[in-house]
């Protein structure tokens, strides 16, 4: 199962996504995170998505299913 890096304070979306088999890391927002499959961040204009070495989904004005929906529509791509 994919490896999915959640941005703190989202632990919603933490727990969301392990209820759907998912691998969990949360991280901070100005911490270096490498090895996942996809990332869910605070919103885009936030970080630097450079930072990361996987795509990124924001939690920006999104339902916590709706996030879930997003993250595993951008993996089966």
């Amino acid at each position: 199962m994919a490896k999915v890096a959640v941005e703190n304070p989202f632990t919603d979306v933490k727990q969301a996504l392990e209820e759907k088999g998912y691998q969990v890391e949360m991280f901070e927002s100005d911490e270096n995170v490498s090895g996942c499959d996809i990332g869910v961040v605070r919103a885009l204009g936030d970080v630097n998505v450079d930072q990361f070495d996987f795509p990124v989904v924001s939690v920006e004005g999104r339902s916590v299913q709706n996030i879930v929906d997003n993250v595993e529509e951008r993996l089966n791509r």
